[in-house]
This record gives structure tokens, sequence and C-alpha cells, in this order.
């Protein structure tokens, strides 16, 4: 068979703008394609929820390709190792209720496991803005490609209707700061506003990340390091137990939600 480059090109472009156009109006939209973004999009397409990433970089998986300073080995506690097990993720005792594994068969894992199980993943695309409907409630995300915004060309976006969005967009939780910035600050915190993250504290920011991991503003819901950035609690540093269970719980929260 004689390779034709058009046919390669037509590929490409009929089956990426079929996926694009078949999940423009899905039920669950997750900005941020870091390991808490990973795992709530697992569990929420096992469960059969239509759920899309948007993550802005070339690559998935946040934070945890590097590990700690670039060393690739991660750390999680007793309670994250389940989700380690639960992907297949080789990991070793280091002491009593540490386990170490390989961050980048840890990454991998994550994503082949949430695309098999459903998760539509969008990548070089930034979620740049939110829509809301007269009642100021979330009815989904406005897309752009990375490299517009980085280029700062002034080409239009697009949009994306769900039900719920989850800001999973790790430290800097852009999502939520577009909310407050153009939508007010009347998110569910104490003072509406987004408290910031507190230095570095292993064990509060890993009891935190739980805590608040919840719904921030309406239809809005906080995974990942986000949680600690939006609510106001101490980072965690290279422990990702928190982070990968955090996943778990607001996919299992907004599951709850759609009576799955």
């Amino acid at each position: 068979m004689k390779l034709n480059e058009v046919t390669v090109t037509r590929a490409i472009l009929d089956t990426y703008f079929n996926k694009l156009r078949d999940y423009t109006d899905i039920d669950v939209v997750i900005a941020g394609g870091g390991p808490a973004g990973i795992c709530a999009g697992y569990y929420l397409a096992k469960k059969g929820i239509k759920v899309a990433m948007f993550e802005r970089k070339l690559s998935i998986g946040g934070g945890m390709w590097g590990g700690g300073m670039m060393f690739n080995s991660i750390v999680v506690q007793q309670a994250g190792k389940e989700i380690l097990d639960e992907f297949g993720i080789g990991s070793d005792e280091y002491e009593s209720g540490y386990y170490t594994a390989d961050s980048i068969e840890a990454v991998t894992a994550l994503t082949y496991k949430a695309v098999r199980a459903g998760l539509k993943i969008f990548n070089c695309m930034s979620v740049e803005d939110v829509m809301i409907d007269d009642k100021r409630n979330i009815t989904g995300v406005v897309i752009n490609w990375s490299a517009v915004e980085i280029a700062n060309l002034h080409v239009d976006p697009l949009c994306i209707r769900s039900k719920y969005i989850v800001e999973a967009t790790g430290h800097p939780c852009e999502v939520a700061k577009v909310i407050v910035r153009k939508v007010g600050k009347n998110l569910f915190t104490k003072t509406g506003d987004l408290m910031g993250e507190g230095s570095m504290n292993a064990e509060e920011g890993e009891k935190a990340i739980m805590d608040n991991t919840k719904e921030f503003y309406k239809n809005a819901y906080v995974a990942g390091m986000s949680c600690n950035a939006v609510f106001g609690a101490p980072r965690m540093g290279p422990v990702f137990g928190g982070m990968l269970l955090s996943g778990r719980k607001v996919a299992e929260i907004i599951a709850s939600k759609m009576g799955k």
C-alpha cells in the first residue's frame, strides 16, 4: 500500500474534530491534567459519566512527572497506596506507612486507565473563562489553544457546556481566579475570596486537602492542590496520596449529585 499524506491528514482531522464536537455538551469538565484531575476523570468515567479534561500543556500528569525536585520517585501514605494498587502501579514500603513509586509509571498508568475508562483528554487547551446563566450558576467553560494564550493573539475562544466543572489546575487555581475576577467574590470560603496556599506542612496539608475537596462555587468543585489554595491550607510538597484521594473524592461527590 502506498502511503498517502493527505489521507493521514484527513484521518487526524476527522477523528479529532468528531471527538471534540461530541464533547461540546457533557456532564463534567475537568480543568487541569495533574494526578487529582486524572483520578477524578477515571472514577467519573467508570460510572458512565461523560467527562472531558482540558490540559494547557502538551503532557498530562502535572507535577507528578518530576517527583520531588526532578527526582522521578513519588511518595504516598498508607491511604493513598490503595489507589496505586487499583491502577496496578508498583510500590515499595520505605518505612512503615510510607510507600514509594516510580513517577513515570504512575503518570502513564493513571492516564492509560483513565482514557480506557472513557475520559476524553484535550491537551494544549486552556480554560480561559467560565460560562454562567442568569442566576450566575456555572454552566460550562470557555476554551482556547494554549499557543494562542502564550502568543497573546486576539483569537476568539469556543465553549463547552457542562453540568459541573472540576478545578484541578494545581497551585495557581486558575479557574477559581477567573471566577473571582469576573463573577465576583462569592466563593464558598470564609471570605468569599481565594484564601491562598500556606507554606509547607505536609501533615496538615494532606488532611486539609481531603476536607477541602468540595464545591467552592455553584456547580464548581475543587480537587488536588487547588483545594488548599482556594480554601487556605498548607502545601504538602512531593507527597501525592492526598491528590489521588482528592480526585476520587470529588468524583464520588459529583456522581452522587448526578444519582450515579
